[in-house]
């Protein structure tokens, strides 16, 4: 299924999509512009393993605050449609990191750090401006001389920003969740993709199903020198004091999916949580803040 309309209404979708805890899983979205020339006027499109049905259309619909586009229904070969919608992605530049899908060639650029990350129904390929907005960043706070030993990546998605930090500081602990079970084969097949160890000693990656940051394992491994969750902007909001008491005194939270809009409530919650701005980034629409926790004293 297709929608057209302005990207406001498209992103602003998508946001609404994310914000729906019963949505179909099935149906996936993906949110273009339809021309380089024509950078306010996006596409939506919706796949489903089956014909669409009223309920289907009904629920893409309601995604839209205003009176829906019209919906396009096209029948298609039965084929991976998500991925096919995102093998044709140019590999992404974000600070030192390279990120490909596998039908590109190796880059083998000096002074980078290359990873492939297959389309797949999973967030995080790097191509969203979040995304490489935090790779971006991460490369950023490894220059100006940050410290990590032990890490954790809230809402993981492909593994990719867990796998960005590991490379930086490959002698640190690292911990990734997800709230969609689905991550854990995910990230799996992505880390052995990528030479990235699995496991729970230094320089390797486990992986755990859970909802914030109340869990036993996320709580055991703690606390954390480094927090990164790109995510929603209500769920940074809630999660506020959690980042705050999981962290380390003077440690590092590195925090994406929200809006420049949502922004000041952002940094609102994790002043109110003993934090303060280090630096930001903005991309497009998207805000990027690397936030640390207040040292003792």
């Amino acid at each position: 299924m297709t929608l057209l309309a302005e990207r406001a209404a498209v992103e602003a979708a998508l946001l609404a999509h994310e914000d729906k805890p019963d949505w179909d899983s099935e149906i996936v979205l993906a949110g273009t512009e339809l021309a380089e020339d024509r950078p306010d006027d996006w596409k939506l499109e919706a796949w489903l393993p089956r014909k669409p049905s009223d309920a289907d259309i009904s629920a893409i619909a309601d995604l839209f605050t205003d009176t829906a586009p019209e919906i396009t229904v096209e029948a298609l070969e039965d084929e991976d449609w998500v991925a096919r919608s995102q093998s044709d992605l140019e590999p992404i530049r974000a600070g030192r990191f390279i990120v490909r899908t596998p039908e590109y060639p190796v880059q083998n650029e000096p002074g980078t750090v290359e990873f492939v990350v297959p389309a797949s129904q999973a967030f995080g390929t790097g191509h969203h401006q979040t995304t490489s907005g935090c790779l971006a960043m991460l490369d950023a706070m490894r220059r100006r001389g940050v410290v990590v030993r032990n890490m954790l990546d809230v809402g993981t998605g492909t593994g990719l920003l867990a796998f960005a930090a590991m490379a930086l500081w490959p002698r640190a602990s690292a911990t990734a969740s997800d709230i969609d079970a689905v991550c854990a084969d995910v990230v799996a097949d992505n880390a052995r993709d990528n030479a990235v160890s699995l496991g729970p000693q230094p320089g390797a990656l486990v992986m755990t199903i859970a909802a914030g940051l109340n869990h036993p394992l996320i709580q055991a491994r703690g606390p954390y020198d480094l927090i990164m969750a790109n995510i929603l902007a209500g769920p940074l909001v809630e999660l506020a004091p959690d980042f705050g008491r999981a962290l380390v005194p003077g440690g590092h939270l590195l925090l994406a999916g929200l809006l420049e809009t949502q922004e000041s409530a952002v940094r609102s919650a994790c002043r109110l949580a003993g934090m303060r701005l280090a630096g930001r980034i903005v991309s497009g629409d998207w805000s990027i803040l690397w936030l640390r926790r207040r040292s003792r004293g």
